[in-house]
């Protein structure tokens, strides 16, 4: 009997080793030249990859080259190449030689490779301070002392202003009257360029640059760091402009004049520890957006580190309706819901984190950039009534440790890292516990939704799904020591410190895996069905199904 059961179980182990399979190649491409510089389009387009000295652009279909040539052909006024910034909804890239104050610049049509146009006068320009504007085909592009307006495709200068300072973020175009209604903003990398910078958000002709109205705005628009995505949103609705930033600030569309505001100041880099050599970081996700309910906004006030409050207004007039009690000692507050009748707080957990270094490896001095998350502590769940803000529960069991939570149909699901618990919106009682252990997959690194009642853990080691009515597991897929590196719909990317990547299939937890070279990029595309590998010579289009 012993022997019979040790035989089913080998046969099922190697069933499920064997069911793990290596990523299939949709094509391999070999270049004619290293690849220092790569960037990957929009599915069903093209691709880059680019050397010092030569640069191809090929097909993402087929990885067919579709030109190669030398940058003494592409820019014959620039030397060197110093620094490559690809703008794809305009089909161009900008090319720079660096020099202090004698920049080179030349903007290239990326589908011909052919040079549009070349110039010295701008000068300290990086991706940052340049914003692509689709509907008029222009280029926005910050200088020190001023905003030009300049043709894509041409270079031809519309306009400038020194009246708008920083630079161009996220936009509202109005196509009948040619006018954006844009915040400013100054990155990062760029603090030390705009002096006397002040916070502005405006409504400008783009004819002429004459701003028609102008106002300030509270707290700290900016991008992040490596992933580049908008930290703020800015929306027009009927007459209103809505800036979702640190809170929510409204504005009268015509006339530019402060409507009401619910905003406060608050920098989350202190929470998270630097790396040696950064360059560039960023923390992110440490306070939960605004929830809109109807016509009631809910919003975190993070005043100071000691005192914090969940704070109800009206979402037409600003009028404030209530203010919770203090939430003390919470350094960060990233999760906020409002289910049932209740405002559902998670404090301290996950956050995000991304930065760019510079260190020393032996002999060689190495550039990573990495997107990872983070615990912040102190831990706890709170919950309180939406209708006057009364505390309605604390749960002490997460004092200890919390990754995140999540809530559908229902459920209210907390990981504390070892546990999934299914808590009750209305009393906070517990309905489940279920050991994260069950999946596999160590230790919880954070839970994400999947469909209508399916608690996806990702683990230090692999994927694992749990039942969120039962707290059943489903499936798991083991995998090696890795980290969150993407998801696009039931598709999650895992990778490893030496950049292998193992594609999991959410509704079965099995995945694909690629091992790939150290330093190797890689790229997941828009619908999450390819994976696109650089390494050395080599470009390689992976599938994830």
């Amino acid at each position: 009997m012993k022997t019979s059961l040790f035989a089913l179980l080998f046969v099922m182990t190697m069933g499920l080793l064997q069911a793990q399979e290596d990523m299939s190649t949709v094509w391999e491409s070999r270049l004619t030249h290293q690849i220092l510089w790569s960037g990957t389009g929009v599915e069903g387009e093209s691709s880059y990859a680019a050397s010092e000295k030569e640069m191809t652009l090929f097909d993402n279909a087929t990885g067919k080259t579709i030109w190669t040539k030398d940058f003494r052909d592409i820019a014959p006024k620039l030397r060197k190449i110093d620094e490559l910034i690809p703008f794809w909804a305009s089909k161009t890239m900008f090319i720079f030689e660096r020099k202090l104050g004698k920049d080179q610049i030349a903007c290239v049509d990326l589908q011909s490779g052919e040079s549009l146009w070349t110039t010295d006068k701008y000068q300290d320009l990086n991706e940052s301070s340049i914003t692509y504007i689709d509907e008029e085909d222009c280029f926005a592009i910050s200088l020190k002392k001023e905003l030009v307006y300049i043709r894509a495709r041409t270079g031809e200068e519309l306009w400038n202003t020194e009246k708008f300072k920083g630079v161009v973020g996220q936009y509202y175009y109005d196509g009948s009257d040619h006018t954006m209604t844009m915040v400013n903003f100054v990155p990062g990398s760029l603090e030390a360029l705009f002096t006397g910078f002040k916070n502005q958000i405006v409504k400008m002709n783009m004819a002429n640059g004459e701003i028609i109205w102008e106002n300030t705005y509270r707290g700290r628009a900016e991008r992040k760091v490596i992933s580049r995505q908008f930290l703020y949103d800015l929306s027009v609705v009927g007459n209103k402009v809505f800036l979702r930033l640190n809170g929510m600030q409204v504005y009268d569309y015509t006339t530019g004049a402060n409507l009401w505001s619910a905003a406060f100041d608050f920098t989350p880099e202190k929470l998270v520890r630097k790396p040696a050599g950064t360059q560039l970081f960023g923390v992110y996700g440490a306070v939960a957006e605004p929830i809109i309910d109807g016509e009631d906004i809910y919003i975190l006030d993070m005043v100071d580190k000691r005192n914090q409050y969940v704070k109800k207004y009206d979402l037409q007039t600003g009028k404030l309706i209530w203010t919770s009690k203090e939430i003390k000692d919470a350094k960060a507050i990233p999760g906020m819901r409002v289910e049932d009748g209740k405002v559902l707080l998670q404090i301290g957990g996950v956050v995000e984190v991304q930065y760019k270094r510079t260190y020393r490896s032996g002999d060689q001095m190495v550039t990573e950039t990495a997107v990872l998350y983070e615990n912040v502590k102190p831990n706890g769940i709170q919950a309180f009534n939406a209708n006057d803000g009364s505390l309605a529960w604390e749960s002490e069991r997460f004092k200890k440790g919390i990754t995140n939570a999540i809530s559908f149909n229902g459920n209210n699901i907390v990981c504390s890292g070892k546990e999934l618990y299914s808590l009750d919106i209305a009393t906070g009682k517990e309905k489940y516990s279920v050991p994260v252990a069950k999946g596999g997959v160590g230790l919880a690194q954070m839970i994400l939704p999947f469909k209508d009642n399916i608690i996806v853990v990702i683990g230090e080691k692999g994927v694992s799904t749990f039942d969120a009515h039962t707290g059943e597991l489903i499936n798991s897929g083991k995998y090696r020591t890795s980290t969150l590196e993407d998801r696009v719909d039931n598709i999650v990317v895992m990778k490893t410190a030496k950049a292998d990547i193992g594609t999991f299939d959410l509704n079965t937890c099995v995945y694909k895996d690629f091992k790939a070279r150290t330093g190797a990029i890689t790229t997941l595309s828009n619908k999450g069905d390819f994976v696109y590998v650089y390494e050395k010579k080599t470009v390689t289009k992976l599938s994830t199904k």
